[in-house]
């Protein structure tokens, strides 16, 4: 029956769960043997990738426009209908491949990641895990939404940056205050919705079994190879080696300057460069690496290109394909990732790019 099932997630983006659920109890039903166990594998990844890239297909929509409500009904319709099936689906699954007992060549990570994930899987926590998301879609609307106006010209806040990375220290100022200003006036809305999201992730925790939400997050993103004390470990490090040396950074900026104190708007000026010492602390003009983002786009062409051919190939196809997003615009949630599209075996990226150095640091990084 797997012939009949359609190779790319664009063409099941209508499908309802009914659908995908014969796919689904033909694997769990199926003989699971040595000699079988490539076919089901194969089978099992071709209907779980054309979920997967629907789910991705349908989030990045509700990045792309945040405002877009059809967009939004259609990925929280998706949540409410197909994940919770699908997800129970998965989980019979990975339950039957663990407990035949057989390991496939070349198996042994994805097993042990696999009995990580049963492990920590527990139906009630589906619903919460929706709710999560949508919590995250709430900020993303309210974040995308925030602009100031500027010189008679409404921008975003990622757009005011640049149009004073190059001014004296009472511009800077006049423009951290007017963007922090903005963001306050949703100050209400954002806390009330990061207390939700606080909420659920307890309950999520809690439910399967663990002391706080950073422990089932640490075995959710499978961390095999180092451990939360690992973690506060390196904190621990960054505080004795690295703060020190960043207050003496600031110090030196400080008594350059000539300043009292260093402020909020002058800390981060010398990633800004600007030409005078109210800005970079020498005096460097700004970095201007492109003007838009079809400039960027070329020169990561350019950039990958020279690194080696055959990657160079791979981003032109992103570009001919049109499987990058990269400026920053009102509507467009904040943040920069790179998600993927299984089935059509391709990545996507998105990110807010508004002329700065470290746009192309984020590019090259996605």
């Amino acid at each position: 029956m797997f012939s009949d099932l359609p190779a790319k997630a664009l063409e099941v983006m209508d499908w309802e769960w009914a659908k995908f659920q014969p796919y689904y109890e033909e694997l769990i039903a199926r003989a699971l043997t040595q000699s079988s166990i490539g076919q089901w594998l194969a089978d099992w990844t071709h209907v779980n990738d054309l979920i997967d890239e629907r789910y991705s297909r349908l989030h990045l929509a509700t990045t792309l426009n945040t405002a877009d409500k059809v967009v939004q009904k259609a990925f929280t319709d998706f949540l409410d209908q197909i994940i919770p099936p699908a997800s129970d689906a998965e989980q019979q699954l990975k339950k039957k491949l663990l407990e035949s007992g057989l390991e496939p060549e070349g198996f042994t990570i994805p097993l042990r990641n696999m009995r990580a994930e049963a492990d920590l899987y527990r139906e009630e926590n589906i619903p919460l895990a929706t709710e999560h998301t949508k919590l995250g879609l709430v900020y993303d609307q309210i974040i995308s939404e925030q602009t100031i106006e500027w010189d008679g010209q409404e921008v975003t806040m990622a757009g005011l940056v640049p149009l004073v990375a190059n001014a004296d220290r009472e511009t800077r100022e006049r423009a951290w205050r007017k963007g922090s200003n903005r963001v306050l006036e949703d100050r209400q809305a954002i806390n009330e919705n990061f207390q939700k999201l606080m909420a659920v992730r307890r309950k999520i925790a809690a439910n399967a079994g663990k002391k706080d939400f950073r422990d089932y997050m640490w075995q959710d993103k499978l961390r095999f190879d180092y451990s939360t004390d690992d973690a506060q470990t390196f904190h621990a490090a960054i505080e004795k080696a690295v703060v020190p040396a960043t207050a003496r950074v600031y110090e030196r900026r400080r008594q350059r300057w000539g300043v009292d104190t260093l402020r909020p708007w002058d800390v981060g000026v010398d990633v800004m460069r600007s030409t005078d010492l109210t800005g970079d602390p020498l005096g460097r003009p700004p970095l201007k690496p492109f003007a838009d983002a079809a400039v960027l786009e070329e020169a990561g062409a350019r950039i990958f290109q020279r690194v080696d051919p055959k990657l160079g190939g791979y981003f032109d196809t992103m570009r001919r394909e049109k499987l990058m997003d990269l400026p920053n615009y009102k509507g467009k949630a904040p943040g920069a990732f790179c998600t993927s599209f299984p089935s059509l075996k391709r990545p996507f990226v998105l990110m807010n790019a508004v002329g700065l150095a470290g746009d192309v640091d984020t590019m090259l990084h996605e």
